[in-house]
This record gives structure tokens, C-alpha cells and sequence, in this order.
């Protein structure tokens, strides 16, 4: 995928080595250096107040496992912020033409636990959106998961990741993720887990249509990178998934939809770039 060049968005918070909270701001050191500078002309020796500065034991430490200083990390942080922007200018275009603005989401790095708006969660839930305050969380380790648990490496593949999480922003912003919401008590469960399939799905086929037009647009794709987002989009179907972790697949469970499913609506979404294509809620085959 072609990155390197592109824009970097500035609705990317770190929170990586926070213990889940808000994150360390430019602001505070610099807050830090006009009290020493007031001290200094106040009479306080020079040499002592930077050493309470460089020894200060209430600065933050990052966590061990997370290095942001990393070559590896950094360049991490540049990919999905890239992304990030890329995913703006897409759906800036696409709602200004259904006559609707689109509201920009914030991706939130993180790293083991972060609070959001819906509640603490664990890397373990992998990346994430959460509609109530309109952020995207991903924990960057999940990238390494993505390439040696499920087999699914490349830039591409990471980018479908986020593009997907947009997409639920998406949905959110268009009203169709408080309509599936509001049928939980009203339906059965697997009726409910149907409409959460579709659901999922739809945001599948909206990442492809970000990358029809991102590609139009920019010529972002390389050889190769369909066949990393196809990959992926198959490497997370519920059904491989139960088969992995259970050794048997329960369809009536399924919140995501299959393999097949996901690569489908991936692809479709990708060829057509037209959202009117991607009403998964009446298709009758998924």
C-alpha cells in the first residue's frame, strides 16, 4: 500500500502506556517548564530546579511492553494515522453527496486496558468503536496477532482493520446502528445475532468502498493488497474463528458472519464504491 506520502490525520489520541487513561499531553511539559523558568527569576538556582525537572518522580512512565519511542511503533502510529486521514477525505466526499456531514471519529491507542464511553476494555476484544463517543480503539499488539494467529500480514490487511471500524461510524452517523440496537428486546436472540451479522457485514462492504475510492483517488493499492484485505476479512469470519478456538462452527451464533460472507461484501463494496449496493439488511443471501 502506498502510505508513506499520505496525510496524517490529528484524530489519533495516544493513550499507550496510560493504564487506560487519558493519555499524556505536549501541554503538561511544557506547564513544567514556565513554572521553572518563574522559580529561576525568582531566585532559585538554575542547576537544581532542571535536575527536579529531569528527576520529577511524578512524571508518567511508559509501560514496559510499549515502547512509542520504537522504530517499529512509530512507524505503526504513521500507518494508521495516514489511514486515518485517507478514511476522512473518503467519507467527507461520499456524505457531502448524499447531502449530510460527516463527523470525523478520533482513534484512540491504546495499550492492554482503556476506558471508553462504553465501558473498560481489554486488548483482548481487539479494535474496537464505540458509537457513544464516537472513537475507534485499537491495541497495536493486534497487529502481530493479525499476522501470526490468523495468518493475515500485510499494510493492507492493517488498513482494512481500521477501515472496517470506520465503517461502524459510519452506520452510526447514518442512524443504522441505533435502529438494529433498539430490535434487541423485541426479537429473539438468534434474530438479534442475524441482524448483528448483517450489520458487520455492512461495515465489511464500507470498507471496501473506502478503498475503491481511496484508490481512485490516490492510487493507494499496490499489487497484492486486495488479496491482503480478502485475507483478512477471512481470517476473522466467525465460522474459522469457532473452528479455531472450539473445533466445531455454531451458526446461530455467529455475530459477524462467515468468511465467505465477509470476503463477499468486502469485494463488493470495493468493485462498486456505491453505497446504495450495500443495504445488507434485505439481501436475501448474504
Amino acid at each position: 500500500m502506498r502510505w508513506q506520502r499520505g496525510r496524517r490525520s490529528e484524530n489519533v489520541e495516544d493513550r499507550r502506556g496510560g493504564g487506560g487513561g487519558r493519555g499524556l499531553k505536549v501541554g503538561g511539559s511544557i506547564f513544567s517548564i514556565i513554572i521553572v523558568l518563574v522559580l529561576i527569576y525568582l531566585g532559585a538556582d538554575p542547576g537544581q530546579m532542571l535536575q527536579m525537572v529531569g528527576n520529577n518522580p511524578q512524571q508518567p512512565q511508559a509501560n514496559a511492553s510499549v515502547d512509542p519511542a520504537n522504530d517499529q511503533q512509530k512507524e505503526l502510529v504513521g500507518f494508521v494515522s495516514v489511514v486515518l486521514a485517507d478514511t476522512e477525505d473518503v467519507w467527507h466526499k461520499l456524505f457531502r453527496q448524499m447531502g449530510k456531514e460527516y463527523r470525523e471519529p478520533k482513534l484512540v491507542l491504546f495499550s492492554g486496558k482503556v476506558e471508553s464511553a462504553c465501558g473498560l476494555a481489554s486488548a483482548a476484544v481487539g479494535p474496537f468503536y464505540c458509537g457513544a463517543d464516537e472513537n475507534l480503539y485499537i491495541d497495536l499488539t493486534f497487529y502481530n496477532e493479525l499476522r501470526n494467529r490468523h495468518h493475515a500480514p500485510g499494510d493492507f490487511a492493517q488498513a482494512y482493520v481500521i477501515a472496517h471500524e470506520v465503517g461502524h461510524h459510519v452506520q452510526n452517523l447514518l442512524g443504522i446502528t441505533d435502529h438494529v440496537h433498539s430490535q434487541k428486546d423485541r426479537i429473539s436472540e438468534k434474530e438479534y445475532n442475524d441482524l448483528s451479522v448483517r450489520l458487520e457485514l455492512q461495515a465489511d462492504f464500507f470498507a471496501g468502498v473506502w478503498a475503491h475510492h481511496a484508490h481512485k483517488a490516490r492510487g493507494v493499492l499496490e499489487e497484492g493488497d486486495i488479496e491482503e484485505a480478502l485475507n483478512a476479512a477471512s481470517a476473522i469470519g466467525d465460522d474459522r474463528l469457532q473452528r479455531e478456538s472450539r473445533g466445531y462452527v455454531v451458526p446461530d451464533s455467529f455475530t459477524h458472519g462467515t468468511s465467505a460472507q465477509r470476503v463477499r461484501w468486502f469485494r463488493k463494496g470495493l468493485q462498486t464504491g456505491d453505497l446504495t449496493q450495500g443495504d445488507t439488511f434485505s439481501a436475501e443471501t448474504l
